[in-house]
């Protein structure tokens, strides 16, 4: 059984294999990987909906793809549940985000923390405080 794990081509990250997966799903997750890579290298947000979406896409194009695939086609739902599950194998864990934090000024908020810092570190804020007795 260890030539076949080993054997397995498993996507960057993941960390876990699990034995009776299709092999149409391991290969969503890899491409699903690398499209989360691009996306957020680009500095977009991407939400476990919009992965949800596209982890649904890329199942039907892989199966639209396969030869001899007839009848009816695998059902794939891309779930919380299997999110989750993904995020787990995968270890992926920030990019989900929501509402406020995929809105977020971050040039601001920058710019606020440079500033915050040098109030802080200034002499008369150090004078201010005093050591209870």
């Amino acid at each position: 059984m260890r030539e076949k794990i080993l054997a397995t081509d498993a996507a960057k990250g993941v960390t876990r294999i699990v034995k009776n997966r299709p092999a149409v799903l391991e290969e969503v997750e890899k491409l699903l990987l690398i499209w989360i890579e691009e996306k957020q290298r680009a500095g977009d947000t991407v939400s476990e909906a919009v992965i949800c979406e596209k982890a649904k896409a890329l199942h039907a194009g892989l199966i639209r793809e396969q030869p001899g695939t007839s009848g009816e086609p695998e059902v794939f739902k891309a779930s919380r549940g299997w999110f989750e599950r993904f995020k787990t194998r995968s270890g992926i864990h920030s990019v989900a985000r929501h509402g406020e934090a995929a809105s977020s000024d971050v040039p601001a908020a920058e710019d606020f923390a440079a500033e915050f810092l040098e109030v802080v570190s200034s002499k008369e804020l150090r004078d201010i405080y005093v050591t209870p007795r």
